[in-house]
Order: C-alpha cells, then structure tokens, then sequence
C-alpha cells in the first residue's frame, strides 16, 4: 500500500480532493500538523466528497512525530519539490513508500529536502510557473508510482454500454 504524506497542508479543498484520490487508489494518506483547517471542515468533507469516511488516514503532531510512529519510511521517502534535480519519472518507487508533499505556500523546508537530496523529486514545469495545484501534484507522482508496479489489484479494464438511437 502506498502512502502519501502531507506536511501542514493549508487548503481544505486540496486535502479533501487528495483524501479521495487515496481512496481510489487504496493508499494511506498521512497529515502532519498544523493544518490549516480543521478535518470537519465543510470544504475538506465537500472536496472528499462521500469517500472521507473510507479514508485510511493518520494525524501527526509534528514531522518528528511523523517519523517515530513510521520507522520503516527511513529510506523509503520521496520528497516533492521544485528544488529536485532528479525528475519524478526517473526515480524507481517500493511499492509501500512514501510520498511527501508540502504546504501550498512554502513546500517542504529546505533542511528537510538537504538531509534527503537522492530522495527529492521534481515535476517539470515550463517557464516560470512556481508549481502546480498540490492535489494535481499528488496525483502525477502517485499514478506514476503505482504505474511501476502495474496498478497492482486496480480496475484497469472500463466497460461502454451501447446504446441504441432511434432514427427521428
């Protein structure tokens, strides 16, 4: 199962929409505070939309809290930044790791990023755009991670159903 960690995420409606994307792919999702809303927020419920209450999801005090109660993310941690040199695409993810984002308006601090520079990780951006939608984020650099394993026990065929039109 993969996990996504959240390092005081501020947008209810960004939060609320990754909530979901966790559901949908089966993946833990990690919430380090402060955050910057409360988790019975309107907006977070409303982004969610019917699939918070299937949501596994932990709150942590703090990023140290974080890191003692999940012993088994040393290693296997991937940070995203602008600051990366490596891109998301080239780097080969376990299947139970960790996907770090941080707040909309800083990122992740750089002391953090320093200590795991091999483990950094960028999405390429044209231009001087300064990043993308967080929520958009997680999502390109989850699917790529489960994409390396095949979309392990996902739905991968759709079905159509045909329909039938009367001539007028």
């Amino acid at each position: 199962m993969m996990n996504v960690v959240l390092l005081e995420p501020e947008m209810p409606s960004n939060t609320g929409n990754i909530g979901r994307t966790c559901v949908a792919t089966q993946t833990r999702l990690h919430l380090i505070e402060p955050l910057g809303f409360k988790l019975n927020e309107k907006a977070l419920k409303r982004a969610g939309l019917d699939y918070w209450d299937k949501l596994d999801v932990t709150v942590y005090s703090d990023y140290q809290d974080f890191l003692e109660r999940n012993p088994d993310a040393l290693g296997r941690m991937y940070f995203a930044t602008t600051k990366a040199h490596k891109v998301y695409s080239d780097m080969k993810y376990e299947t139970d790791c960790y996907l770090m984002f941080g707040k909309e308006s800083a990122g992740i601090p750089e002391e953090i990023l320093v200590e795991n520079e091999d483990h950094c990780v960028r999405i390429p951006m044209w231009g001087d755009i300064r990043s993308l939608n967080l929520s958009n984020s997680v999502s390109i650099v989850l699917y790529e991670a489960l994409r390396q394993h095949g979309f392990e026990e996902m739905e991968l065929m759709g079905q159509l159903h045909q329909l039938h039109w009367k001539n007028k």
